[in-house]
């Protein structure tokens, strides 16, 4: 027989399922993604406690160091510290009102941050 020449098992079923098999073998992900799973897996509780703290303690900290800044620049430490004390142009900078009204703006938009952390928070799997 030649090679171009099928036996009569080549030409029913078994050719179609050796086709299929090449195309099997050929085909990705990509182009053909397997069947979906649900949506909803189980993520053990351990992930969401942790999730649930690292907010607790990102609004807290924002909320501490957004109430420092707003306050601290308009008390006599911000400038009468022993850390500016050698540095008389530093402390003379860090004096001007445009400094002080600067750093209280931050510490409004950190506390704003934070609670805006702590408004949208969802938890999703």
């Amino acid at each position: 027989m030649s090679a171009n020449q099928k036996t009569p098992v080549e030409n029913g079923s078994d050719a179609s399922a050796r086709q299929d098999s090449t195309r099997a073998d050929r085909s990705t992900a990509l182009l053909n993604p397997p069947p979906s799973q649900p949506a909803q897996r189980q993520i053990p509780a351990m992930n969401f406690w942790l999730h649930r703290i690292s907010v607790f303690l990102f609004v807290l900290i924002s909320a501490v160091a957004g109430v420092l800044l707003l306050i601290l620049p308009w008390t006599p430490q911000w400038t009468d510290n022993y850390l500016l004390l050698s540095f008389p142009w530093l402390r003379t900078f860090i004096s001007h009102g445009f400094v002080r009204g600067l750093c209280s703006g931050l510490g409004l938009l950190d506390i704003w941050i934070g609670f805006w952390e702590a408004l949208h928070y969802h938890e999703n799997p």
